[in-house]
């Protein structure tokens, strides 16, 4: 039986997942309004990402892909660790010198997906997602620390390098 809470992370994943998907697609393809591969390469240049083009494409494709599993509920704890991944780098880079507000350009908005990322991760992606028939699919402590820690190590290594 498919219940509210079933219903309401479907919800949850397919809000942050499509928009995350999207946010992607701007960056990889150029679709829905964004610049595409060549601008956004430029623009992660001038943030210290060396080659800039192949760190804007590693953020919008662990962007889209990320999105997508989460939106789907397809590896949840590996969609929710590429989802908190661009979102630590996006805060340390850009964000986290603006503050806490999104009015200001803020950490706000990366702190709600990586959060909401995380939280899917721990809670299960619910009855209506592609991972129900998978052990990881239930969620909990063990999911989560997969999306946290798989997340900072990505983090970690794509702002050392």
């Amino acid at each position: 039986m498919v219940t509210a809470a079933d219903v309401g992370l479907l919800l949850l994943r397919l809000t942050f997942g499509l928009y995350m998907a999207a946010h992607g697609a701007q960056k990889v393809f150029g679709l829905f309004g964004g610049n595409g591969l060549t601008a956004t390469g430029k623009a992660f240049e001038s943030l210290g990402y060396r080659p800039g083009k192949l760190f804007a494409l590693i953020g919008g494709l662990s962007e889209l892909f990320g999105g997508l599993g989460l939106a789907l509920g397809l590896l949840t704890p590996l969609a929710a660790a590429a989802l908190i991944g661009v979102m630590i780098n996006a805060m340390v880079t850009v964000t986290a010198a603006h503050g806490l507000w999104e009015t200001d350009g803020g950490v706000e908005y990366n702190v709600a997906i990586a959060v909401a990322a995380l939280a899917v991760a721990a809670i299960g992606p619910g009855r209506l997602a592609a991972d129900r028939f998978f052990p990881w699919g239930r969620g909990g402590w063990a999911e989560a620390a997969v999306a946290l820690g798989l997340g900072g190590i990505g983090a970690a290594i794509s702002l050392s390098v």
